[in-house]
């Protein structure tokens, strides 16, 4: 399957099984590519791409959101300069979402912007980060801080990659897709609530790809119907941040989801969550929860502009006042 994203600049997402054995055929990388992963990454899959390149540079980084960094980025940018990377070339990301936005920023920077492709190997990158064109770093411990919208020349989502990951991975990525179906596709959401989540990976892939396409296309650089694929993010990038990264993106946008809905949706996006062995409750302190709120970059005037979920499969932006808004996040995850 190939899904066109129509912004100023077409590109394709190919979801197909076994693409990564092909990658060549699918992407332009005859010519000088830097090729990054890190080190959670099965070897092979880098390889494939790395065979594919007329001259291939492969840097492997350290798993994880610590290598989402000023400095990380700053070694592959030297890198690229020192191997005479020109703005003819290429950078191909091979791994989950922390690989995908700081090799984004990387080529968003270098010289101005060079092509940068994504093979996403996680399940949360393919359905969420890999398409959209947000890239960033962190910065004293505040989650994306730094970076660029700088959209892809293309994306390769090979399914067969996803048989390596760990089910907590997998369940992190699952989180994902709830957001996107309780925000934009009902039927989405009642066939996840049957459960069955592996046997229908193909099918649940491609319809959440192409809700984030229809989103990004409409607002891509987040001015206001993107906006809702915040759901969840504000309160869940707080409660990563408090809790040092120790819990999973995906396990922290399902406990951010649970404060802005109704009490119906409530029950049934629990329910959802819990199928889906995705955390409910959190012993992260409140207080520290709404401190890093506080310093979110969606806060304006002491208020928030927060997505909230009345009714499965549509969604509303409100303001609030920051203090209300904490006295909500409280209450439900306390």
């Amino acid at each position: 399957m190939v899904i066109e994203v129509k912004l100023r600049e077409k590109y394709d997402i190919v979801i197909e099984r076994s693409a990564l054995s092909r990658i060549g055929e699918i992407v332009n990388l005859d010519r000088k590519v830097l090729v990054v992963t890190d080190s959670g990454v099965p070897k092979e899959y880098a390889a494939a791409v790395v065979s594919a390149c007329k001259t291939p540079v492969l840097v492997t980084v350290e798993m994880g959101e610590g290598s989402k960094s000023i400095e990380t980025y700053t070694h592959l940018l030297s890198l690229m300069l020192e191997n005479g990377f020109t703005r003819g070339d290429a950078v191909v990301a091979v791994g989950g979402g922390v690989v995908g936005d700081l090799s984004g920023f990387v080529a968003a920077s270098y010289m101005r912007g060079v092509d940068f492709y994504n093979v996403p190997t996680t399940l949360l990158s393919q359905v969420d980060s890999s398409v959209g064109g947000k890239t960033a770093v962190n910065l004293s411990g505040i989650k994306n801080c730094v970076g660029a919208f700088w959209q892809p020349k293309g994306v390769v989502i090979d399914p067969t990659v996803l048989k390596t990951l760990s089910p907590r991975q997998f369940n992190s990525g699952m989180a994902e897709v709830i957001k996107m179906a309780a925000t934009l596709d009902k039927e989405l959401f009642e066939m996840l609530e049957g459960g069955n989540f592996y046997e229908n990976i193909d099918e649940i892939i491609a319809r959440a790809v192409d809700i984030k396409r229809r989103v990004v296309e409409a607002d891509e650089r987040e001015g206001g119907l993107r906006r809702v694929l915040n759901f969840g993010h504000t309160v869940g990038h707080a409660i990563e941040s408090e809790k040092n990264m120790t819990l999973y993106h995906g396990e922290c946008v399902a406990l951010g989801m649970l404060p802005m809905c109704s009490d119906e949706v409530r029950g049934r996006l629990a329910s959802l969550l819990e199928l889906a062995n995705l955390p409910t409750k959190t012993d992260c302190d409140p207080d520290k929860i709404v401190f890093g709120i506080a310093h979110d970059k969606k806060l304006y005037d002491d208020k928030i502009k927060t997505v909230y979920v009345n009714e499965i499969g549509t969604f509303e932006i409100r303001e609030e006042k920051l203090s209300d808004f904490s006295n909500k996040v409280r209450e439900v995850l306390s």
